[in-house]
């Protein structure tokens, strides 16, 4: 899922109304899909991204060579930073895989300034994500008992779910959204050859397999998204949920 976030960060961004010259805090910046996107529309901003892995951290300091822009090894749940420090504090398609999305939610709050913007944006993994309902659907067919892996039941990932979880932090002006974007993929084996890597529970799944019921669900989700055409790009819908708040005053 990780290619298609520099397409969904700058949605995210124009939706947070990030302005320039704010000090700006990612959460969950992984590689800095994100933190590229805010440093696009906001020439001035210093811009800090943390992220519990230090291979990821050490991709994005060897990629963005900007004094108003670091990264730093940290937790979601336990934030080193002063009350108040940013002005904007933003997370990308990683809330729902904190262990404690409340904690997090707590400690992004607490360090955004009164009036300053919480926003945070995750993958809609029931009907969004084209690619993953074809997936399951045809595991499914073949093998009922994979529902209960199906990304489908992942928290956070249905509509409202984020805006009752910024209600409940008592943020302000909450509102939520859907962003969407397309994913193209050049061919069916540019879709399927990402599940043969062992990503994700899709990914976990397929290894589960016997080589049989592996080509069985190849073949199914060939006839699914190319039909009786030639082999060829493949577009599918990806939507994800997006939230934004602002703290209350005297949080």
């Amino acid at each position: 899922m990780g290619r298609w976030s520099r397409r969904l960060a700058p949605l995210l961004v124009q939706f947070a109304a990030v302005v320039d010259g704010e000090d700006v805090l990612d959460v969950g910046s992984g590689t800095g899909s994100l933190t590229s996107a805010v440093a696009a529309v906001a020439p001035s901003s210093r811009i800090v991204g943390i992220d519990p892995s230090a291979p990821y951290v050490a991709v994005a300091r060897a990629h963005y060579h900007m004094d108003r822009v670091r990264f730093e090894v940290g937790d979601a749940q336990h934030l080193q930073f002063e009350d108040a420090s940013f002005d904007s504090t933003m997370s990308l398609l990683i809330l729902n895989f904190i262990p404690d999305p409340e904690k997090a939610l707590t400690e992004m709050t607490r360090v955004t300034r009164s009036g300053g913007t919480v926003a945070a944006a995750v993958w809609d993994y029931g009907d969004g994500m084209e690619m993953l309902r074809a997936f399951w659907d045809e595991a499914i067919a073949l093998a009922p008992d994979a529902d209960a892996k199906d990304e489908r039941h992942m928290p956070l990932s249905r509509t409202g779910e984020l805006a009752e979880l910024w209600h409940r932090h008592h943020l302000q002006n909450v509102s939520e959204t859907a962003l969407t974007i397309e994913t193209t993929f050049s061919s069916f084996d540019d879709y399927w050859s990402p599940f043969l890597a062992l990503q994700g529970p899709a990914g976990a799944h397929v290894a589960t397999l016997s080589a049989s019921d592996r080509e069985l669900l190849r073949l199914r989700l060939r006839r699914r998204l190319l039909g009786d055409r030639p082999d060829g790009s493949i577009a599918l819908r990806a939507r994800a949920w997006a939230v934004r708040g602002a703290v209350s005053p005297g949080y």
